[in-house]
């Protein structure tokens, strides 16, 4: 291989990179929804680079369970069914828990401190996109310290495919409903701190189910989504 041409392959894989990233922000933010087809041109266009790249990017995010990629067909935003998001709860409520024992004997002070501070950062905004963004960064950070080889790939993407629906279960509290999530995000904490992994678990596992049934008693989510 020339040199040029393994320039070429990097400057390809740089771009490649910076498009799943930015893509992937922007999936996970919203602006694209489920079923929303993803046009390699469309793509290609809004971040100034060519389609090889684009191809590339779409790879990397189905393997992130954000997009879906149908043979000779294109590209969608990864969507699931009534069933299928409850199937992945599920599949949450049992492997999240064990995720974070691994991660508990690791978890220091410091660490515990910012998750203190992203449970209260959680409880003062008012925003939906703000809370999904701490959200996400106070339980997948609660499992960061964990040394595994398979569950935590496994948790990110199981949260890729739900982010949808947790924005959806989000808009669909009350008022009591919120100061119960809240609640569990502190009782969380405080099991992180006292070391106590089966109460931990038993928070986290309860926490899980309650969005799960949640959005089980709003089937209509699944239809109003394109």
């Amino acid at each position: 291989m020339t040199n040029a041409a393994i320039t070429d392959l990097v400057a390809h894989g740089n771009s490649s990179a910076r498009i799943a990233e930015l893509l992937r922000a922007a999936i996970l933010h919203g602006e694209y929804q489920p079923g929303q087809r993803l046009r390699q041109e469309d793509v290609a266009q809004r971040f100034g680079a060519s389609r090889v790249p684009v191809r590339e990017a779409f790879r990397t995010l189905e393997a992130d369970g954000l997009v879906t990629l149908v043979a000779n067909t294109g590209a969608w935003v990864s969507r699931l069914s009534l069933t299928e998001c409850d199937e992945v709860y599920q599949t949450r409520e049992r492997v999240e828990p064990l995720l974070l024992r691994y991660a508990l004997p690791h978890i220091d002070e410091a660490h515990a401190d910012r998750l203190e501070e992203l449970a209260a950062q959680m409880q003062r905004t008012d925003g939906v996109e703000e809370f999904l963004r701490l959200d996400r960064e106070f339980h997948l950070g609660s499992y960061e310290a964990a040394e595994t080889t398979v569950l935590g790939d496994l948790v990110r993407r199981l949260w890729n495919t739900t982010q949808h629906y947790r924005r959806a279960f989000t808009l669909l509290l009350d008022e009591h409903a919120t100061r119960v999530v809240h609640d569990e995000h502190h009782m969380l904490v405080g099991a992180i701190r006292a070391g106590d992994a089966d109460d931990a678990e038993r928070i986290l596992a309860g926490h899980i189910r309650r969005t799960r049934l949640g959005l089980a008693r709003h089937p209509e989510v699944f239809d109003l989504l394109p």
